[in-house]
């Protein structure tokens, strides 16, 4: 295929520069053009063509695709620590097992990287050590043990750790695990019945157990049995349903789902799209924005320069440990996704949801990155990667091509979002969705016609259909949030958790993990929607949070980063 080059555009608003210049214009890097320059010269230095580096770096400036934010963070630095994510499993059931984790955790933490890891091995809380005659603190102990070295590292002093915990639904403590985030059930002494939830909406820097944690259950071929048995349901069931009336109730746990072949990827990095059978595994992300790509040869063109990007960066991104070099170069994980989705339905006059033509964009994806990594690993003489493509949230990458975010629809027409700076002080600012100004400017449309999450929260199997759809493209995970009303209204509430379970078990075999945020469970909403003409109003400005701007919308958020 003939390579050829593109314009490169500006950022889409103010909002899009300024995330840049706040979170990766650095030295070397200071304008974005600088950055992909830098970038490409970093990861593709040696063993690429000059015309794949030069349409690579063309691709990169108009933002069809953009490789993760730690790729973006380490351009040009001396430490390059561009795979971004590290996936744990506590692989033995002893002491030697346990403190190692905390070394492991703390090394990838510190080189401003995410962790995730499964618990599952040890053994249940309470249960003898017949070598020292005391008994097992469980693998919540762990767990909470991880979760304060993140909140002593902070990464840069201002980036909130992004941790994963998961244990097997058949664990003893899988129940305790079930409500070890339950924070409106724990109650404070000395403060007048109020909550450690009360106390989190309330400073969201208040500590909370697990809370620097996303966790969920493993789900394995155990319970698919029991989920499509007709005659009876059994104690996994249960514990499931527990699972839905959590989730409905506070978000948390989430589903991880490993039927078959996949058995025993029960790994997963801090968002979980990357999964693993193997301890000390790695991230390898960028994402194809879809949004700024027009033709199927376009498309076919732009994933191969991404994954050969990938692939060159399996060679010269530094790791935290000897272990994760082993583990890279068996695997060698390319997390190839996607943004903009719901961008391109909207192009096209489409509602959310799966169409012929996107199922030939994504066929196409997905065949062309197979291909490109097995050619060019055997050009190179490498080994061939296990899996090529996992959609990761995209948040800050998707605002910075003002996009929609991984395969999300439009979280709101307006919104406000907030952020850290410096550790302690919150500022927040008014944003217009651009892909939904587009239509509006273009088209005429009306902010009110446009659907949305907070739309689609009245129709979550939509938006889990969606995702299994998607997911039959995709050979390791998808990260997607799907909101939900508040617990304890109409349309999320006890009578409806039973229909909820059925609905997410029917597409389950489909799933590699779900997760939903029912608005308002917990504080510290770094999205919330307001009034398109109330943003207008207020574009490019930025605010100091004196209170909690989510908690006073009441028009709904999400959660995340």
């Amino acid at each position: 295929m003939a390579w050829k080059s593109n314009a490169n555009p500006m950022f889409l608003n103010e909002f899009s520069e300024a995330i840049f210049h706040q979170k990766y214009a650095h030295e070397g890097a200071t304008t974005w053009d600088e950055l992909c320059h830098t970038l490409v010269e970093d990861v593709l230095r040696d063993g690429v063509a000059r015309d794949i580096k030069d349409a690579t770096e063309q691709a990169m400036k108009r933002m069809a695709f953009i490789p993760g934010g730690r790729y973006l963070y380490y351009a040009g630095r001396p430490f390059k620590a561009f795979n971004n994510c590290f996936i744990f499993k506590s692989e033995e059931d002893s002491r030697e097992d346990w403190a190692h984790l905390s070394w492991k955790a703390e090394s990838a933490l510190a080189t401003g990287g995410g962790i995730g890891n499964d618990y599952s091995i040890y053994r249940p809380e309470g249960a003898s050590l017949s070598r020292t005659g005391g008994v097992a603190s469980g693998p919540l102990s762990k767990a909470r043990m991880i979760n304060e070295i993140g909140r002593e590292v902070m990464q840069g002093g201002s980036r909130r750790s992004a941790i994963y915990a998961s244990l097997d639904a058949t664990h003893p403590d899988a129940r305790k695990f079930l409500h070890a985030k339950d924070w409106d059930a724990m109650e404070v002494a000395g403060t007048g019945g109020r909550s450690i939830g009360d106390l989190k909406r309330a400073d969201f820097n208040y500590k909370a157990p697990l809370d620097m944690t996303n966790i969920s259950l493993n789900y394995k071929d155990e319970w698919l049995v029991e989920a499509t048995d007709l005659a009876g349901k059994g104690s996994l069931w249960d514990l499931y349903i527990d699972n839905c009336r959590q989730a409905l109730k506070t978000g948390e746990p989430g589903f991880s789902f490993n039927f078959g072949k996949h058995y025993n990827e029960t790994g997963r990095n801090a968002c979980t799209e990357v999964t693993t059978a193997d301890d000390s595994d790695v991230c390898n992300l960028a994402s194809i924005n879809l949004a700024n790509i027009d033709t199927l040869e376009e498309l076919e063109q732009v994933t191969e320069l991404a994954t050969i990007f990938l692939l060159r960066g399996t060679l010269v991104a530094h790791l935290p440990f000897e272990k994760v070099y082993a583990v890279r170069e068996k695997n060698r994980r390319l997390g190839l996704g996607l943004m903009g989705v719901h961008e391109w339905l909207l192009k096209r006059g489409y509602k959310y949801g799966m169409v012929d033509e996107l199922r030939t964009w994504l066929e196409t994806w997905a065949r062309t990155s197979d291909q490109t990594a097995a050619l060019y690993a055997d050009l190179w003489s490498i080994s061939r990667p296990v899996a090529t493509r996992a959609i990761a949230p995209t948040g800050t990458i998707g605002i910075l091509a003002g996009t929609t975010t991984g395969i999300e629809p439009v979280f709101a027409v307006a919104f406000k979002r907030r952020y850290l700076v410096g550790g302690s002080e919150w500022r927040y600012q008014y944003v217009v969705d651009s892909a939904a100004q587009g239509l509006i400017d273009r088209y005429g449309v009306s902010p009110d016609s446009i659907e949305s999450a907070l739309d689609l929260a009245d129709d979550y199997e939509r938006r889990i259909a969606f995702q299994a759809d998607v997911q039959d493209f995709v050979d390791m995970g998808i990260s997607s949030t799907i909101n939900m009303p508040s617990w304890g209204s109409a349309l999320n509430n006890a009578s409806l958790v039973g229909s909820f379970a059925t609905t997410l078990a029917k597409y389950a075999p489909r799933l590699r993990g779900f997760t939903c945020y029912p608005d308002g469970a917990r504080g510290g909403q770094p999205l919330t929607r307001v009034d398109y003409k109330e943003a207008q109003s207020k574009l490019g400005q930025v605010f100091v949070e004196t209170i909690d701007v989510c908690d006073i919308s009441g028009k709904g958020g999400t959660c995340g980063s």
